[in-house]
């Protein structure tokens, strides 16, 4: 089983600020996290995106 990486991005800013991976197989939801922007200076909710290469 490879785990594929994937990106969070900001809801406020739509900056990309953390890079993750997960199995698929074993989670095919998006994942929703709150975590720090430093963009925004605070804690936001990050969204799973694509990573682009």
């Amino acid at each position: 089983m490879a785990t594929e990486k994937f990106a969070l991005q900001c809801s406020a800013c739509k900056s990309v600020n953390y890079v993750k991976s997960k199995n698929r197989a074993t989670n095919p939801d998006k994942l929703v996290l709150k975590k720090y922007c430093r963009r925004c200076r605070r804690h936001t909710e990050h969204n799973e995106t694509r990573l682009r290469r």
